[in-house]
């Protein structure tokens, strides 16, 4: 069984396991299915208090699926989310990305 199968099996037993959603994102990711990482990102974000980088990750899926505006959201939100979190050279990191759209 392939990790990407072995992730959508766990989250398939546990859909409210928001790491096993997390790693079959990242899984999905690397098989080159946006559309399935995009969901489970979506799925993790909305149940999990994420510091930043589940959104910077969304964010990477979004640019490649030409989505720009629920880019710049996903960025205004991990931006908030390091914030809260106490991580301000991811705020920056993430910050830096969403000057690059423009407004």
């Amino acid at each position: 069984m392939s990790r990407l199968d072995a992730f959508r099996a766990m989250v398939a037993k546990n859909p409210a396991n928001m790491q096993a959603r997390f790693g079959l994102a990242n899984e999905a990711v690397k098989a080159g299915a946006l559309e399935e990482a995009l969901e489970h990102y979506m799925a993790y974000l909305a149940g999990f208090d994420d510091e930043g980088n589940g959104y910077a990750r969304l964010a990477d899926v979004l640019e490649q699926l030409g989505r720009g505006d629920e880019l710049r959201e996903a960025l205004v939100r991990g931006v908030a989310a390091a914030e809260r979190h106490g991580h301000p050279s991811m705020a920056a990191e993430l910050q830096d990305r969403l000057d690059e759209f423009g407004p």
